[in-house]
């Protein structure tokens, strides 16, 4: 699904952030991507997301080239993701509801369609007794919520967390690594981004190590969560 050949990034004025990146990631995949703050993280993710262009070699997403394509086929292609950031950028002037129904009113989808699918995705992040509450009001670990809740409500077949639990503490990490392996199992892509995941428990997930822009191991190792909980919106 994801592939890169040999893959470089450098931003003008800057090194390189990344450096020559080979590797395959297959539909349905639960990824994390490590490394120490600057390793290029966000930068990879962004790649992935067609904001960003390499400078050098091939970005694979769906056998299409990702610089290759025209600009009007960037924004469908970005239709197959959901992006979370560690910042949420949630917009702190409208409530729950008018955050997470957003991206349906600019894909076009009726109203009445969207709004059942902004419930259904409030339901799954625990959030559905808030939908008129304003974001301010939120703690942290519901502001994420809220903003997977905005990521999955096109359901997208990738997401894409940049930092996702990096600003919560023990008990709002683990409720959103619940979240987010529950969508793995029904097929979701999951790629997500983090300094440090020994920190995460229990099931098998693959594991791409970035140090100074340098891909350096890529490995299967015991993080996640063992939810078994059957999720869909």
């Amino acid at each position: 699904m994801i592939q890169f050949d040999n893959v470089s990034k450098r931003y003008p004025g800057s090194d390189e952030i990344l450096k020559n990146i080979s590797f395959n990631i297959d539909a349905g995949e639960f990824v994390f991507i490590t490394g120490h703050s600057g390793a290029g993280k966000s930068t990879l993710l962004k790649l992935i997301a067609a904001t960003e262009l390499p400078t050098r070699g091939t970005v694979l997403v769906a056998n299409q080239n990702v610089s290759q394509l025209k600009a009007w086929a960037i924004p469908f292609l970005r239709r197959r993701f959901g992006l979370i950031f560690q910042d949420h950028k949630l917009l702190f002037d409208r409530n729950c509801f008018e955050n997470v129904i957003l991206p349906l009113r600019i894909n076009g989808i009726a109203e009445q369609e969207a709004a059942k699918r902004v419930r259904a995705a409030l339901d799954k992040v625990g959030l559905l007794n808030k939908e008129k509450t304003m974001p301010i009001t939120l703690s942290g670990g519901e502001q994420q919520r809220l903003a997977i809740a905005r990521a999955v409500v096109s359901r997208p077949t990738i997401l894409l967390a940049d930092e996702p639990t990096g600003n919560l503490d023990a008990d709002y990490a683990t409720e959103i690594m619940n979240i987010f392996n529950a969508f793995h199992q029904v097929g979701v892509t999951v790629i997500m981004s983090t300094h440090d995941a020994l920190g995460l428990s229990a099931n098998k997930k693959r594991v791409l190590h970035l140090n100074q822009g340098v891909l350096t191991d890529t490995t299967q190792s015991q993080f996640g969560s063992n939810l078994n909980t059957e999720t869909s919106l």
